[in-house]
């Protein structure tokens, strides 16, 4: 993974952020309920643990942080467009699917 991507990601960003409605969705749900704030401090302290260069909604990536806000692990993807960040998704991870270190899925 490229710094120039994370710059990418982190300069849409500073334009504007769009939240897709699976990101919303996602957002909502009662047992996670992720702020908005939680999600800026992903894109700009996070780090990306999956690059998906091949996506078919655009070169996007997962990325990870603890905002000190929730104090929890926080998992977003998202997608710089021409004029504004992409947010696709965004969801807490749970130790069924991913490593104790939150960076590194499970195998089947």
């Amino acid at each position: 993974m490229s710094s120039d991507f994370v710059d990418l990601v982190r300069e849409k960003a500073n334009k504007r952020i769009l939240f897709l409605p699976h990101a919303i969705n996602q957002m909502n749900r009662p047992e996670r309920m992720i702020s908005t704030a939680e999600v800026r401090y992903v894109i700009f302290e996070g780090e990306v643990i999956e690059d998906y260069p091949e996506d078919v909604r655009g070169h996007s990536c997962l990325m990870l942080a603890f905002p000190p806000m929730s104090n929890r692990p926080i998992h977003i993807v998202c997608a710089p467009k021409d004029e504004y960040l992409a947010i696709i998704s965004a969801y807490v991870p749970t130790l069924d699917k991913w490593e104790p270190d939150y960076r590194t899925r499970k195998a089947k």
